[in-house]
């Protein structure tokens, strides 16, 4: 059934649904299945996507047509489907009236992801409104809060080292306390990795007590404030939430210098939601594993990481992960740093859409995944700056003097990025960044020819 004289209005201008503020418009690449055309696949999608279905019903009034959803924009050629979806279709909490991702995805990319006369169609940007914008939580915390607690300057105040305690698991409580602290000497900021939490061989209850006094030792012996991000995942609200709870009391007078590591992702936005609004006090931390199923570029539905990352300001993530921009291990391209931009400024244009924050405070990108000190100068100047958490795992662990060691190879790849040094010259006067190209020599060996020479390494 074609439904695209009531689904489809290309008349509609861009300029002026984005001047109304009364919709919420979604970019997608789209493609019908061989034998639909273009106009009605996409008016199908944006009915299925709102007010309708494949069939006219009896139950549809004058009232329930003013909601629909609208393709407004459409190009054969470049697969580009916009539609734009009045701000009311979507969910309202009962409590306190505010807006929810759970129904923004239920809308724009549930049921349309399975329909039959659709190839694939992946949403790549959405814009909000202002009244939408005021209607999420947005993030209770950002990234001046944690330079405050390290003593930096809460503008600007830099590049935070930081680890995730390798092996990802494997280790029992002792030796997963100890690897923190053996970081801690020469960096800022451990989070666990994604899979850990309260395994048989780490329970949660011994381990998080011996984090505490490690962090302690360490803070001592630095005279540095430390950061620990600990992972609170569970199916259950309640056991998410006793999980903080108990951390937080372990922590008990440095509870301050706990975030708490949400998998985002696969356990969904209500999840993110319920610890943004009950642990308002903490870095929310979202990890983002598992979403390459939808993000990838390989994959030709669900939404980009872009999309990812600006739903997590929205639902109030403190930091996610943003990838490496091509710079580590994992999948990624340069101009991700959009990806950085888009969460972290008030005010950025997309690839397709102009979004103003309106004062919401920024969301951390968080830069993990294969990165060590001889990728990170590039990784600085392809960004621009070094406002970020960057957890090098094997970066850290890897490096052949000490997991010290190679914090603080970490944090002098960023001083020579920032002071414009050159990587070779800086490490002749600093050692620690000096042991990374002998630690990482197949990334020393393509990022800086002739290193051995340079430095004097002859094996």
């Amino acid at each position: 059934m074609d439904q695209s004289n009531r689904y489809a209005d290309l008349s509609l201008k861009e300029a002026d649904l984005i001047k109304g503020g009364r919709h919420i418009l979604v970019a997608y690449k789209m493609k019908p299945k061989s034998g639909h055309g273009y106009l009605e696949a996409a008016a199908h999608f944006a009915a299925e996507s709102s007010t309708g279905t494949n069939v006219e019903v009896s139950t549809t009034d004058d009232f329930t047509r003013g909601v629909d959803a609208l393709v407004y924009q459409i190009d054969e050629a470049t697969e580009e489907m916009r539609i734009a979806y009045p701000i009311d279709l979507f969910d309202r909490n009962i409590t306190d009236g505010r807006m929810m991702i759970v129904s923004f995805l239920t809308l724009v990319i549930g049921n349309n992801q399975g329909m039959g006369d659709i190839e694939h169609a992946k949403m790549y940007d959405f814009y909000m409104p202002p009244r939408a914008i005021q209607l999420f939580d947005g993030p209770a915390k950002d990234i001046s809060d944690l330079w405050r607690i390290l003593g930096r300057p809460v503008k600007d105040g830099g590049y935070i080292a930081g680890t995730i305690i390798k092996p990802k698991l494997g280790l029992r409580p002792e030796p997963f306390a100890t690897a923190a602290y053996q970081f801690w000497l020469g960096g800022d900021f451990i989070k666990n990795d994604e899979p850990q939490g309260n395994q048989v061989f780490a329970p949660m209850m011994k381990t998080m007590p011996l984090v505490y006094d490690a962090m302690k030792r360490a803070m001592d012996e630095t005279g540095e404030a430390k950061i620990f991000s600990a992972n609170i995942t569970a199916d259950d609200h309640y056991e998410m939430l006793a999980r903080g709870e108990y951390i937080l009391r372990t922590f008990g007078p440095d509870a301050d210098k706990v975030a708490f590591l949400v998998d985002g992702y696969v356990g969904g936005p209500g999840m993110i939601t319920t610890a943004r609004r009950h642990f308002p006090n903490q870095y929310l931390h979202y990890h983002r594993a598992g979403h390459g199923a939808v993000t990838s570029p390989s994959a030709r539905r669900g939404y980009t990481a872009y999309v990812l990352a600006k739903m997590s300001r929205l639902q109030g993530a403190s930091g996610i992960h943003v990838g490496t921009m091509g710079y580590g291990k994992m999948e990624g391209e340069k101009d991700d740093r959009a990806i950085a931009y888009i969460i972290e400024r008030d005010s950025y244009t997309g690839p397709a859409y102009h979004q103003e924050w309106y004062g919401m405070k920024p969301t951390t990108p968080i830069i993990s995944g294969g990165m060590n000190a001889l990728r990170l100068p590039g990784f600085f100047e392809n960004l621009g700056h070094g406002n970020v958490i960057n957890t090098a795992g094997g970066g850290a662990y890897g490096h052949i003097d000490s997991p010290a060691a190679g914090a603080k190879s970490l944090r002098q790849a960023y001083e020579c990025w920032k002071s414009g040094a050159d990587p070779i010259a800086y490490a002749k006067e600093h050692p620690e960044f000096a042991r990374a190209f002998a630690s990482f020599p197949g990334d020393a060996d393509k990022l800086y020819p002739g290193w051995r020479e340079k430095l004097g390494v002859h094996k």
